[in-house]
């Protein structure tokens, strides 16, 4: 006699990109797939991220993309070796989506939008059968594999094999990840490590006059390191009211971030001219001005952006800017000090999250065999780029192999 087997049941909790992958993974494995959303659709934020074009993720070669996710890199390298960058691209092409590589490596879909993508994504998951269950809000495990959900039509409980929890960091909560899960969802006893704003813009006092007249000014070219290392990062960023974001700032917002939680603020150190040397500009700083301003003499002979004038007097004083040698040096290295980040809702993306270590190789806790963590909520970080889509999905795909693969007698 053939007894028949019976698909293992697997509930992914959050609907975003990892919890997505690993719906797609499970449902590919045999599993009948569950999956469960607070709000009123899935993706929301995957749509957001794609309104200036979808940047899926980076074509650099795999050792260094490996190494962009620091002290985290060789947990995630884990993550990528069965979804990594080039992995993705095919995956989006299955979709009938078409990528291309950018100048700066970065990879995006021809059309560069989110929507035709996420469709056609949808639709290959209901095509394998994933049933999707919107406006379900996780509450609290119950016993042996069992977890409860708000509805609008009230509470319900519902049993599963393996639960997969995707449910996003702290940023951006109006679409979901408000980081709501670390208070009473999860069992007892496990390792949280603080979320905190990642890729996210930093707070300066500018005076009434600068804000009120370069807020939304980029700086480029721009070249910027921390004031304690030699490392500098060239790109653009831009001034905001509160301060300064953009992406060579969120480039360097973790070592920024971790500096002033250790010393209360960071200073960083502004090449506005990164394409010229400081003994030339030395030599032309020391040329007599012939009655012209100093805005006009920089604009003249280094074409200086009014934003970065004005940054120069917002920021240094009458007497270094009247020193040509002083102000030679400025020009090469103006002082920036930053007093904070701002607030993580406001933030790209979190760091902090699930402590990887009481996680196994499958992201699974040791210490509850059956549920499974995914993406953002995860203890990790990553620059933008594309770097922290492919990771996510990656840890969703490595998430729902091990739900697919493991034995759950003891949850």
């Amino acid at each position: 006699m053939i007894t028949a087997t019976v698909p293992k049941k697997i509930a992914v909790i959050g609907g975003g990109p990892a919890g997505l992958m690993a719906a797609q993974t499970a449902a590919e494995g045999g599993a009948e797939v569950h999956l469960y959303e607070r709000k009123a659709s899935v993706g929301r934020k995957f749509l957001i991220a794609g309104r200036g074009g979808l940047n899926l993720t980076h074509a650099e070669p795999m050792e260094d993309f490996s190494m962009r996710f620091r002290n985290q890199s060789t947990a995630v390298a884990t993550w990528l070796a069965s979804l990594d960058n080039t992995a993705i691209r095919q995956w989006a092409e299955q979709l009938g989506i078409a990528t291309f590589v950018g100048s700066s490596g970065r990879v995006f879909p021809t059309d560069m939008k989110a929507a035709p993508l996420l469709r056609a994504w949808l639709k290959q998951l209901r095509a394998l059968g994933v049933q999707f269950h919107v406006n379900h809000r996780a509450i609290a495990f119950e016993g042996d594999r069992q977890l409860r959900l708000q509805t609008t039509k009230g509470e319900i409980s519902v049993g599963a094999d393996a639960f997969i929890l995707a449910l996003g960091g702290a940023s951006w909560p109006q679409l979901g990840s408000d980081g709501s899960w670390q208070n009473g969802l999860l069992p007892e006893g496990l390792d949280i490590v603080p979320l905190q704003a990642a890729n996210c813009g930093f707070e300066i006092a500018w005076s009434d006059f600068f804000k009120d007249k370069f807020a939304g000014e980029p700086l480029k070219p721009l070249k910027i390191r921390l004031a304690d290392r030699d490392a500098a990062l060239q790109g653009e960023c831009v001034i905001s009211e509160y301060g300064i974001e953009g992406s060579l700032i969120y480039a360097l917002s973790a070592d920024i971030r971790e500096t002033i939680a250790r010393d209360g603020q960071c200073t960083l150190l502004l090449d506005l001219l990164p394409d010229h040397e400081l003994p030339r500009i030395t030599a032309a700083a020391g040329k007599p001005r012939n009655g012209r301003s100093l805005s006009d003499f920089l604009r003249r002979h280094f074409k200086l952006s009014g934003v970065k004038t004005a940054l120069l007097y917002e920021l240094a004083d009458r007497q270094q800017l009247a020193d040509p040698q002083a102000l030679a040096k400025l020009l090469k290295a103006l002082p920036l000090t930053l007093t904070a980040p701002r607030p993580i809702a406001e933030a790209i993306s979190t760091a902090g999250g699930v402590a990887l270590p009481q996680l196994d190789a499958h992201l699974m806790w040791r210490r509850h065999p059956g549920l499974f963590f995914a993406g953002e909520m995860l203890d990790w970080e990553a620059p933008t780029g594309g770097y922290l889509l492919t990771a996510s999905m990656a840890s969703g795909h490595c998430a729902a192999l091990g739900a697919l693969g493991t034995p759950f007698d003891n949850m």
